[in-house]
């Protein structure tokens, strides 16, 4: 049950780009294409039918079915395949990193915005077919990021020397880390399926790759998620023209670069998110993912010897194509050369680095997506909205920073005002006459009259922050409840959904935990949402 709708430009963990974005200000409209409202979807689905071709469907159907050889999944996801052949169908995509029993609650959260928005539109055009992607990162090679999750305030960590495309990696180390988690989940209904879920992913299926394609079917297979790997030397062969643009030419290096100026003359604060290399691509070996960079004679793999002379190297890209890895910044590129794709859902972070590259999509005559915030939430549980009732704080105030909470909570328990305005208004009306006076004598008086005022207003300050520090000794115990339920609800000083893991909802609502989430979530409305 959602219990409150707050604003982004209310939270002050979104950035500003983002919080102009959703409020459609009018200095970023260069940077995106259509707008994500369902009106908007009319045109792009006009321009994305006219772009992609039957071929390329052949080749992402065959893909698919090749990567889904070897899983059991629902009727409704190989229909969506099937479905991805005909001219009609598009898809709603996301991507992430392959986190380990799926990371932080965001990674939940983004799937269900691609089943939401894709379910929407089939609504609004039905004539139409439309495809909820997950885009497993799977030659992402930053490992620590992805190696654990929180569960009941407690970190369960997979440790592992294993290097490069993590998609890759081995499984087989995990039997100690499901240990961990069985011993730490206990026991009933809903940990068993939980136990099940994480042994059956990550202890049947040999890499990581599988294991997150296991795990996310599981768990959204109803819903008809189709889960793509873009490591794939079919579907990379089509983005070899891409490739070699980069490699000769730096298409993608001038474009962003000319964008990121752009942004930032539009607001200088803006985050730069990404910055472009003059090569945007990995090349890939047996447990590596290394930068390909210029050379003196052509190209290297940078911390190995391998170099390539410029046409031994599109003579490498031409008969491997799988070896050559896209970066954040080409892989975008990439994602919608290979899918019929009408829009793309991410978090603030995505959102801003896609904000660079609609020039470079121009410049590459490929169609820029819809660009979608996904939903953010805050799960609360009725505990805890009963202590938020119990110290008569709105769900608003814990969204401030912890010294501002305590400031706010004080001044609310304090049986007179903490608050010296009122004193400081009559301290300014006393010196006027003091200013009148210093008009008829000279320089030095009135000068003296202005600094008499300022030690006497600070004077003011320091005793209005004394009483301040005073009340809240007082009220200790109540402040110390209030920061308590801020840190449950803000781990770490961060929003819950970049800190807790699915599991410990799962716990208490099973099998609900997902459809409810579905039910609460409005991937077109721009707020987040506070869910009890």
């Amino acid at each position: 049950m959602i219990t409150a709708y707050i604003p982004y430009q209310n939270i002050r963990f979104f950035s500003k780009l983002i919080t102009d974005y959703v409020g459609e200000n009018k200095k970023l409209r260069p940077f995106y294409h259509n707008f994500p409202s369902l009106l908007e979807f009319k045109k792009q689905i006009e321009e994305k039918a006219l772009d992609f071709t039957e071929e390329k469907r052949h080749i992402l159907v065959s893909s698919l079915k090749e990567q889904y050889a070897e899983v059991k999944t629902t009727p409704k996801v190989l229909k969506n395949i099937e479905l991805l052949s005909k001219s009609n169908t598009f898809t709603i995509t996301t991507g992430h990193q392959l986190s380990l029993f799926t990371g932080h609650l965001y990674f939940i959260f983004k799937i269900i915005s691609v089943i939401n928005t894709a379910k929407q539109l089939a609504e609004k055009y039905p004539d139409k077919h439309f495809v909820p992607v997950y885009w497993m990162a799977t030659e992402d090679h930053d490992f620590e990021e992805i190696n654990h999750f929180h569960f009941n305030n407690r970190t369960i960590c997979w440790n592992s020397d294993q290097t490069g495309a993590t998609g890759n990696f081995a499984t087989d180390t995990l039997e100690a880390v499901f240990q961990t988690f069985d011993k730490a989940i206990g026991l009933g209904k809903n940990a068993n399926t939980l136990r099940t879920l994480f042994h059956d992913s990550y202890l049947k299926n040999k890499d990581l790759a599988s294991a997150t394609r296991y795990l996310v079917n599981a768990l959204f297979e109803t819903y008809g998620v189709v889960v793509i790997d873009g490591n794939d030397k079919a579907l990379k062969r089509q983005f070899i023209p891409y490739i070699s643009d980069d490699l000769l030419h730096s298409v993608a290096h001038t474009e962003v670069t000319k964008s990121i100026k752009a942004l930032q003359t539009v607001n200088s604060s803006y985050p730069v998110q990404v910055n472009p290399r003059e090569v945007n691509m990995f090349y890939l070996t047996e447990g590596g993912r290394h930068r390909l960079v210029r050379s003196a004679d052509g190209f290297e793999v940078h911390g190995t010897d391998i170099c390539f002379s410029e046409e031994g190297i599109l003579e490498e890209l031409r008969t491997y194509p799988e070896r050559f890895s896209p970066n954040v910044i080409l892989r975008p590129l990439y994602q919608e050369v290979i899918l019929p794709n009408l829009a793309y859902i991410g978090g603030g972070g995505e959102i801003a680095y896609w904000l660079e590259l609609k020039g470079f999509f121009n410049k590459e005559k490929v169609p820029f997506p819809i660009l979608m915030l996904r939903n953010s939430a805050m799960l609360i549980l009725q505990r805890q909205a009963e202590k938020l009732q119990k110290l008569q704080l709105s769900v608003e105030d814990l969204f401030l920073k912890p010294e501002d909470l305590k400031n706010k909570k004080v001044r609310q328990l304090s049986e007179f005002p903490i608050d010296f305005t009122p004193e400081k208004e009559l301290l300014h009306r006393q010196f006027e006459h003091l200013y009148e006076l210093a008009k008829r004598t000279d320089v030095t008086f009135e000068n003296a009259v202005k600094a008499q005022e300022v030690k006497q207003l600070k004077g003011l300050d320091k005793l209005e922050k004394r009483l301040l520090k005073a009340q809240k000794r007082k009220f200790a115990e109540e402040l110390e409840q209030t920061i308590f339920l801020q840190n449950e609800l803000f781990p770490n000083g961060a929003l819950q959904e970049r800190f807790a893991n699915f599991t410990d909802f799962y716990l208490m609502k099973g099998e609900e935990l997902i459809p409810e989430l579905i039910k609460d979530f409005n991937p077109f409305d721009f707020r987040f949402v506070v869910i009890q």
